[in-house]
């Protein structure tokens, strides 16, 4: 979550020299008009916009600094309206702990030069004190981006959206509660991760939670509202002719226990596995979680089996994007037409099915205890990114990324979700180059080529990214 309403928190701050308003009477109310409509296009980009007002002294950029610092801002947009001193902004980006974003957006594409006099000329001169404000940033040790452009200038719009996407993620995993359901499954160590690694990286808190928190929520949930589950769930899916109402009714029942979990421990995100024996509760609870997990992973709180932490850190990145976000692994690759077929069996992320998602029945699971429902879908076809997160021998986390396009082809019909990647190159290359980065055998799939987006996230996080293309 960002802020307490899920909206990433912006705070806005446009600076000029007051040295020029008494010389220039016309500038200061142009440059106060330019940044008004700043701030109503950062409001139109989805965010809480926290506008300090506009500064032209270093005692104005103190003050400003302050109420900066109270307001827990996730991103500092500086503007840079025209030249302004260092000393303005650098004790705005020291006391805020928000990244910083500086913008020199002029009033139009181009001057007129036949007719400005120097006032008017002053009013496009953002890009002056930008070299100045790089310069002063390095040199006390504070990161930063900027953006040039002009007002209305839609390229550069995009990536200022761009910058507060990135911000809004960055402010969701520091705020983020994590569960950590069940245990290890059996010899993954890729798969295995140091829990403080999760806050040293990105913040948020680990909660880590029993299968009985589980058990002891599904066996509260009466009849009357595991059929609404059903019916909500007959809703959203095709049911195969494999699905018997036993098996739909527990996994019904076992996806209510599960919002109430996610709710009572104020999750968002889950990771989960278990085992179990001979049919015993433990075992039909860990078989019974696909449904509840998917419903739960398309409204925006991941779930991910295997107990793949990463994974589900990597599909709530991707969610928050906008992506989706599907539980995925490696499956088979197609050399006769040069696709990678990737997927996962368990939960997945509906909001980006191709179609109406299937449920189908299934007598066993691969590799897994138990028996029941299980979801069956292909992403939706057009652009995809592969994204998952490594985490390297020094503990530190990085982003891998590959963009490419899910297309046509037969699909197996097996109870797992399956999707032919087309990464324009050999399948076989691109699969020794994406495990060579170090990768997990597990990440997510997301919908829209979203590299550019997990740059700037990798950025604002300093986090390293790792490109895996064609």
């Amino acid at each position: 979550m960002t802020a307490n309403n899920g909206r990433v928190r912006v705070g806005l701050v446009a600076g000029g020299l007051g040295a020029y308003w008494p010389q220039f009477p016309d500038l200061l109310p142009q440059l106060r008009r330019s940044a008004e409509r700043v701030s109503e296009r950062m409001g139109e980009l989805g965010a809480d916009v926290v506008d300090v007002g506009f500064i032209s002294d270093a005692q104005e950029g103190a003050a400003a600094a302050e109420k900066l610092r109270v307001a827990d801002c996730d991103l500092i947009v500086g503007f840079l309206t025209t030249y302004m001193t260092a000393t303005m902004l650098v004790p705005i980006a020291q006391r805020s702990g928000a990244p910083v974003l500086l913008i020199n957006l002029q009033p139009t594409e181009s001057m007129d030069h036949a007719t400005f006099d120097t006032g008017q000329w002053l009013a496009y001169c953002g890009a002056c004190p930008l070299p100045e404000m790089a310069n002063a940033f390095l040199r006390c040790g504070i990161p930063f981006r900027s953006v040039s452009g002009y007002v209305e200038d839609e390229r550069a719009w995009a990536k200022i959206g761009r910058w507060v996407r990135a911000a809004g993620v960055r402010a969701a995993l520091r705020r983020g509660r994590h569960g950590l359901m069940g245990h290890l499954y059996p010899g993954m160590l890729d798969v295995s991760t140091d829990l403080t690694l999760v806050p040293a990286n990105f913040g948020g808190h680990m909660e880590v939670l029993e299968f009985d928190d589980l058990r002891v929520r599904v066996e509260k949930v009466t009849d009357a509202e595991a059929e609404a589950k059903k019916k909500e769930a007959a809703e959203i899916f095709e049911l195969a002719d494999s699905v018997n109402d036993e098996d739909f009714s527990w996994a019904a029942r076992v996806a209510v226990g599960l919002d109430r979990l996610v709710a009572d421990f104020e999750l968002d995100s889950l990771a989960y596995y278990h085992r179990g024996l001979d049919g015993e509760v433990h075992e039909r609870l860990g078989a019974g979680v696909i449904l509840g997990a998917s419903l739960l992973t398309a409204r925006g709180v991941p779930a991910a089996g295997e107990y793949e932490l990463r994974t589900s850190l990597a599909m709530l990145i991707m969610d928050r994007l906008g992506a989706g976000g599907s539980f995925t692994e490696l499956q088979a690759l197609d050399f006769e037409r040069g696709h990678v077929e990737m997927g996962h069996d368990g939960p997945a992320h509906l909001a980006i099915s191709d179609a109406k998602p299937l449920l189908r029945g299934l007598g066993v699971y691969h590799g897994k205890r138990g028996w029941g429902v299980s979801v069956e879908f292909d992403v939706k076809h057009g652009p995809v990114t592969a994204f998952g997160l490594r985490q390297g021998r020094d503990g530190r986390f990085a982003f891998v990324v590959s963009e490419g396009e899910v297309v046509d082809g037969p699909l197996l019909q097996i109870g797992n979700t399956t999707s032919r990647v087309d990464f324009g190159c050999d399948p076989g290359e691109w699969t020794d180059a994406w495990s060579a980065t170090g990768i997990s055998h597990h990440w997510a799939l997301g919908t829209g080529h979203r590299l550019a987006d997990l740059r700037a996230l990798a950025d604002l996080m300093e986090v390293e990214l790792i490109h895996v293309g064609a």
